[in-house]
């Protein structure tokens, strides 16, 4: 991944509407949510939230699909991965970040192993 697009991505997070904005949209999972859910959710104004979106829309966080009157935001999954893979890929073990799939929600786990440390600490 290049330095700039990581930068981006995490300029984007370092903004705490963003980064509620981006935590219920990881939450929600690919089917996303209706920018009104998430303009209620967060209790911000209509305005602002869409502001905010785009942000993440354009660092790549987030994607954008109309569906009839609405438009519903989705986290990006997969660009989400290359963000930690990259804060962790100069580990000193290859096996500190692995994505999985969980087989009864068929959803995404980020496992984060012990790293770098003592047996069983974290540093």
């Amino acid at each position: 991944m290049d330095i700039n697009i990581a930068l981006a991505a995490l300029a984007a997070l370092s903004q705490e509407t963003r980064l509620r904005a981006f935590r219920l949209l990881v939450q929600a999972g690919p089917e996303g949510l209706p920018a009104g859910e998430i303009s209620e959710a967060l209790g911000i104004p209509h305005n602002s939230l869409s502001f905010h979106l785009g942000h993440l829309e354009r660092a790549g966080l987030a994607t954008a699909r109309r569906e009839g009157r609405s438009i519903i935001y989705s986290a990006n999954f997969p660009f989400m991965q290359e963000i930690v893979g990259y804060l962790a890929e100069n580990c000193c073990s290859a096996e500190f970040v692995r994505v999985r799939k969980e087989a009864r929600s068929k959803k995404s786990l980020i496992e984060l192993t012990p790293c770098c440390g003592p047996k069983g600490k974290r540093s």
